[in-house]
């Protein structure tokens, strides 16, 4: 096991020199198409590690049938992307915003702004943890691009320790994370076009998985009718129209009627539910 104090030793693949040079003397289309083509290697990257994302979600729905959350960790753009993909999921899939947690080092503050030194901390994330009663139906997943952020290695340790469910995502093979995570998902991205700026390549894939896990859990938990988001919430007028067009398409209604329907009932899914409870022919 790699001692804590020597994690920074080894050079990482997220730290290793870019495959380009002289950025600065590039044209702006030079340095468009070079990241562009960066970016084309993300999704096979991605493709490599459905394995893991595959068992790991089918550990995960489990838990969450009987109650269990998500928890994420993550520190700097890791931190902000898993606080995306949870502050996403409750209006896409009509969910509370309790079963997808995001936690940040540096708390909501380095949503905004870097707060670098919060991600020292190895005990912090498991003392926020604690304030939500974590327990042994629930996972914690640890986001770092790198696999040595000491926040997120110290929560995810923390968390295995008490018998939960744990995954990461990273780009790093080899790394602390990865050695502390029951179901490790690595996605190997290769070194950043701007050396060690993992905004981009690794902040893509961990997107990329990110967006995997929560619809496919959503999908298996029945948050989606056929292809279409029938839980959303009926947050603005585009969304609203949204649930109006796939009632009518549902249900061969007229226009008028399927917003009526669905005004009374607040989603998608408990009007389509209502009408064929009620009604064997269509309006």
């Amino acid at each position: 096991m790699m001692d804590p104090e020597n994690i920074f030793q080894k050079i990482s693949i997220t730290e290793s020199a870019s495959n380009f040079e002289n950025l600065d003397k590039m044209t702006v289309k030079e340095l468009l198409t070079s990241i562009n083509l960066e970016d084309s290697r993300v999704h096979i990257a991605v493709r490599k590690a459905i394995p893991q994302i595959e068992k790991l979600i089918n550990r995960i729905v489990g838990r969450m049938k009987k109650g269990g959350r998500i928890f994420y960790l993550g520190a700097g753009t890791s931190g902000r992307l898993g606080v995306l993909d949870a502050s996403e999921v409750p209006p896409t899939f009509g969910v509370p915003d309790t079963m997808v947690i995001g936690l940040i080092a540096g708390g909501e503050t380095a949503l905004r702004k870097a707060v670098e030194s919060a991600e020292d901390d190895p005990n912090k994330a498991w003392k926020e943890l604690e304030i939500f009663d974590i327990n042994t139906k629930d996972t914690v997943i640890g986001i770092a691009a790198s696999g040595t952020t000491p926040y997120v290695i110290g929560g995810v340790k923390k968390a295995r320790e008490n018998g939960i469910l744990t995954g990461c995502i990273t780009c790093n093979p080899g790394s602390k994370l990865v050695e502390v995570t029951e179901i490790p998902i690595v996605v190997v991205v290769g070194p950043e076009f701007v050396t060690s700026s993992t905004r981009l390549k690794a902040g893509t894939a961990q997107k990329m998985v990110l967006n995997m896990i929560t619809t496919t859990v959503m999908i298996k938990l029945g948050r989606v009718k056929g292809n279409k988001m029938v839980n959303m919430q009926l947050t603005n007028r585009k969304l609203i129209e949204r649930g109006i067009r796939m009632i009518v398409e549902e249900l061969n209604i007229q226009r008028e009627a399927a917003r009526i329907l669905l005004m009374q009932h607040g989603s998608v899914k408990k009007a389509l539910e209502f009408y064929k409870r009620n009604y064997s022919d269509p309006v």
